[in-house]
């Protein structure tokens, strides 16, 4: 384990290490099979939730431990290295994009509704943004909400949705005013169960085998007026505030990937034999590795310095954008430089670094582009 680099102190280094175990010996296990069932067990959510982990930035009056965001982000980088970026992902998405929405616009009445439940894992939770025709143009989203009375009547569609399938709650951004652009947006909490709400399908993936992704349908979707978070047509402000945090958690895992698939390739290398000697022996790899390290490091530096930032109440905007970007692309380089290394055996199931590869190109994709990324950096330089 790095030593934190001055950023985590002695409590945190102690809850990395139960983590980790708690990871090593609970879900890497099992990470084949639930890829090849294509979904984790509920009962992940429970366990995570009984261990405290999904409370981390949360008050002790809604179940949380207060215990703030360098925690979260040990568990970030934990999960990380579990080996499959499906269950990261689900477990993910509920406790660091479902959940903040909620705690941040939430009143008393919802955050005593759904948080504790969520914190103790005893139900699952999602947010729904994109659409099939608005993914990065998160203004151009179409799926409308009208209030009827004492209700909100929701019609549109969802897409790329993780936790979709199996979630008891989804955050749900809708267009409440359409021709207002961003200030035309409200935020939803709508329940599984609810009438005229349903999944559409689960979606079949490269990568992120073991976590559900799914459509979801609202036709004529009824739910109360006491769902909606915040103010109305103040959805967007709702959406941005989570942002930052959303990125460096995704940037956290990818250096933790990144990390992984280094040592999977340093480990093969040292083993496997050609022309009579280690793989590790040739200097082309040995360049490769150093390379992989380097690459690893300024991506893990460049978070850190986003995770110090965010933690300090300073402005991490454009911070998080770069380590988003920084870290996904490079621990898809990295990923695809392990499996060089192992040659046609990386190429095989069996392998790990095959999966780590497939799970890494979601990375500079999902949660804004790179191309996103870059017109973030640009706006805050200015231009």
């Amino acid at each position: 384990m790095h030593a934190g680099y001055g950023l985590f102190h002695e409590d945190h280094h102690a809850f990395r290490r139960t983590v980790r175990r708690f990871v090593e010996s609970e879900i890497t296990p099992h990470v084949k099979a639930w890829e090849d069932a294509e979904e984790f067990p509920r009962s992940l959510f429970q366990r995570c939730g009984a261990l405290g982990f999904f409370g981390l930035r949360a008050p002790v009056s809604l179940g949380g431990t207060a215990a703030g965001p360098l925690f979260e982000a040990v568990l970030h980088e934990e999960l990380g290295r579990c080996g499959s970026g499906g269950v990261a992902a689900g477990l993910a998405g509920h406790v660091a994009i479902a959940l903040p929405p909620i705690l941040l616009f939430g009143n008393e009445a919802q955050q005593q509704r759904w948080v504790p439940r969520a914190i103790a894992g005893e139900i699952v939770g999602a947010l729904a943004i994109t659409e099939p025709e608005a993914g990065s143009d998160v203004a151009g989203i179409r799926t409308r909400c009208v209030r009827d009375g004492d209700e909100l009547v929701i019609d549109g569609a969802k897409t790329y949705i993780t936790n979709g399938v199996r979630a008891d709650f989804v955050v749900v951004a809708v267009k409440s005013e359409p021709e207002a652009g961003a200030g035309g947006i409200s935020m939803v909490v709508v329940e599984r169960g609810t009438a005229g709400f349903s999944v559409g399908r689960k979606l079949r993936k490269l990568g992120w085998h073991a976590s559900d992704t799914a459509e979801l349908v609202f036709e004529g979707c009824r739910v109360p007026a006491a769902n909606l978070l915040g103010s109305w047509n103040e959805g967007f402000s709702c959406i941005l505030a989570n942002f930052v945090w959303e990125r460096l958690a995704l940037a956290l895992g990818a250096v933790a990937q990144g990390e992984l698939a280094l040592e999977k390739a340093l480990a093969y290398a040292r083993e496997r034999r050609a022309f009579g000697r280690p793989v590790a022996s040739f200097q082309v790899t040995r360049h490769k590795l150093a390379d992989m390290a380097l690459r690893l490091e300024a991506a893990r530096q460049l978070t850190y310095h986003g995770l110090r930032l965010y933690e300090g109440g300073e402005d991490a905007v454009a911070v998080a954008a770069m380590a988003k970007r920084l870290a996904t692309e490079n621990a898809l380089s990295i990923c695809d430089d392990a499996l060089q290394i192992h040659g046609g055996a990386g190429y095989m199931r069996e392998y790990e670094v095959e999966r780590y590869f497939r799970d890494a190109r979601l990375g500079p994709i999902g949660g804004g582009t790179s191309e996103i990324m870059n017109e973030i950096v640009a706006r805050q330089l200015g231009l």
